[in-house]
């Protein structure tokens, strides 16, 4: 079984999968009379079809069991998906690129700083949201409308990848 290192998130290493959600070196104006710095258009909501709607929602996670089993993926063919931490903690990131199935040589893994959120493209494969905290939260902004915009890929035992929270690359 193959074990994923772990990738400090940044920008220039997560474009293929999406945007990260950061101030920190990110382009600001200010408003409000000067009070306030606006970091406008950090990541863009994209919808497949005109009726679709741009929603925003809280989720609240627990903790896997450890060691973590990377067994399936998702996607979101008809909306990107953005994931925003609440409560500040650091969290956890597993992508595969654009494809029909996912493939499992080229699933990388992410730790957020816990001011870092992402925003995954309109069918990037990901896992569902992996909380390091016994439980977490996220503000979420994805796409509300008609058809299946969730896509399960299950890898077969033999495919299937070894996260290890120890292994870390600087």
């Amino acid at each position: 079984m193959r074990t994923l290192t772990i990738e400090p998130l940044t920008k220039e290493a997560f474009a293929p999968f999406g945007d990260v959600i950061e101030t920190e070196g990110s382009e600001f104006f200010m408003i409000n009379s000067g009070s306030t710095r606006r970091y406008h258009k950090l990541a863009t909501v994209e919808t497949a079809l005109p009726e679709d709607q741009a929603i925003i929602s809280i989720f609240v996670a627990e903790a896997l069991d450890r060691p973590l089993v990377i067994r399936m993926l998702e996607r979101h063919p008809l909306g990107s998906q953005a994931f925003i931490p609440l409560l500040g903690n650091p969290f956890l990131v597993v992508v595969a690129p654009l494809g029909d199935a996912p493939v499992p040589d080229h699933v990388r893994a992410f730790r957020s700083n816990g001011r870092q959120g992402v925003n995954y493209q309109r069918g990037v494969w990901h896992h569902p949201v992996l909380t390091i905290e016994e439980r977490d939260e996220w503000l979420v902004v994805d796409r509300s409308g008609s058809g299946n915009n969730c896509d399960e890929y299950f890898f077969t035992e033999a495919q299937q990848l070894l996260l290890d929270l120890q292994r870390e690359s600087t």
